[in-house]
């Protein structure tokens, strides 16, 4: 289990840098409302950018993308709604995906999906 949670860190630490690298600024990361979380949330454009990281090794079970059912959105709506409760929401928001497939380290494929809907 450690090993996939350190996988997983790996993938988020990509993102991050991804987002930098495209000139969203980070404001959270792994942020918790209970046990939901928010993997990143990044403002960029005046809006806040709330993404889920999802990093697999290969497709063999479907894009990472597939594995965000029905539970996992509504956890998202709930933490979502809980840290623009709490805080300054004066700015837009939206939900993002940032995909990522790495067979090896050297062998790494970032997908940004934008805008996605949680219904």
């Amino acid at each position: 289990m450690a090993q996939h949670n350190d996988f997983g860190r790996w993938g988020e630490d990509l993102a991050e840098q991804y987002l930098i690298d495209h000139d969203y600024a980070i404001v959270e990361r792994d942020w918790h409302s209970g046990h939901r979380d928010i993997d990143i949330i990044a403002v960029k454009d005046y809006t806040y950018v709330f993404v889920e990281v999802k990093t697999r090794r290969n497709t063999d079970f479907g894009d990472p993308i597939e594995s965000i059912d029905y539970k996992k959105r509504n956890n998202l709506r709930v933490a979502i709604a809980h840290y623009l409760h709490t805080h300054d929401n004066i700015l837009e928001s939206r939900v993002d995906v940032i995909s990522i497939v790495a067979p090896t380290p050297y062998d790494v494929k970032i997908e940004h999906i934008e805008d996605i809907s949680l219904l």
